[in-house]
């Protein structure tokens, strides 16, 4: 048998660089300019590597009854890995990709190709642009990963871009966000308090170090009109080899606390992380 080599190629945002997992035969870490981006195990679509794509998989488990296929719009697509998940854990579900690095689709095409019967649509595209075009009511759930480097982009930072996924999602449709942060929170509180304006439900779901301010560290975001199904997520969150827990209800606005939402003309990109702060894990 071979041995897998690894990939290294210029792509629109940076050097990318596919690694092979040593562990596992086809399982790959893509990273752009050093900074983890994805992890896919093509033997094993429901294999998910790092923390916060877990607890992302973990909202969408919990967004319908098993199984259901479900109507997806990824803002962020990397190496694809909750699209991969979902179509393997949900058959017969269409989602659709929106990547704005046009070079990185066309990697993790050669590389790590889709199946061809997986329902998944890639667009290179920008992902405010495509969502404002978007067909109101067209998604169950609406999941944002997007990152420029390691900070999400500021025109994804603001109550006009929280009221564009409301407007895409159907009435009890999901909204899942991963975003980054570190105390005192700035950043954070005003994400919320973006989506507070938009949606009657919230949580976020963060380790209890990064909830307590010890760390800078990624954190779930979930909003919807319905109610979540927070004693399935906090059981999920709190099985994983690094724990999360979920917060909402009078903790999560003591944690907005005096927050206000952003509008366009003030957003701004979330926080530069500390060295190291993004390990894989």
């Amino acid at each position: 048998m071979n041995e897998a080599l690894p990939v290294i190629r210029p792509v629109d945002q940076g050097i990318a660089k596919l690694m092979p997992d040593v562990d596992r035969e086809r399982a790959w870490l893509l990273t752009v300019d050093g900074a983890p981006q994805s992890y896919v195990d093509l033997d094993d679509p429901t294999h998910i590597e790092f923390e916060y794509a877990r607890r992302l998989a973990h909202a969408v488990d919990s967004a319908a009854e098993e199984g259901a296929p479900l109507d997806v719009l990824h803002l962020g697509g990397g190496a694809m890995t909750l699209p991969r998940y979902l179509a393997a854990t949900r058959p017969g579900s269409r989602q659709v990709v929106v990547e704005a690095d046009r070079g990185l689709l066309a990697l993790v095409a050669e590389h790590l190709p889709l199946p061809g019967n997986a329902g998944i649509t890639a667009h290179a595209a920008d992902g405010r642009r495509f969502l404002e075009r978007a067909p109101a009511g067209s998604a169950d759930v609406l999941i944002a990963d997007v990152f420029g480097g390691s900070r999400v982009p500021a025109h994804l930072t603001s109550r006009e871009y929280a009221s564009a996924a409301r407007r895409v999602l159907r009435p009890a449709g999901l909204y899942a966000a991963n975003l980054a942060d570190g105390a005192p929170f700035a950043f954070l509180r005003a994400q919320l308090a973006n989506f507070a304006l938009e949606f009657d439900e919230l949580a976020l779901i963060a380790e209890p170090a990064v909830l307590r301010g010890r760390r800078f560290g990624n954190a779930v975001l979930l909003a919807s009109h319905r109610p979540l199904d927070l004693a399935a997520l906090a059981r999920r969150a709190a099985s994983d080899a690094f724990p999360a827990r979920v917060q909402h209800g009078p903790a999560l606005r003591r944690f907005i606390g005096d927050a206000q939402p952003v509008r366009d003309e003030d957003a701004v990109a979330s926080p530069e992380p500390p060295d190291g702060a993004f390990g894989i894990g």
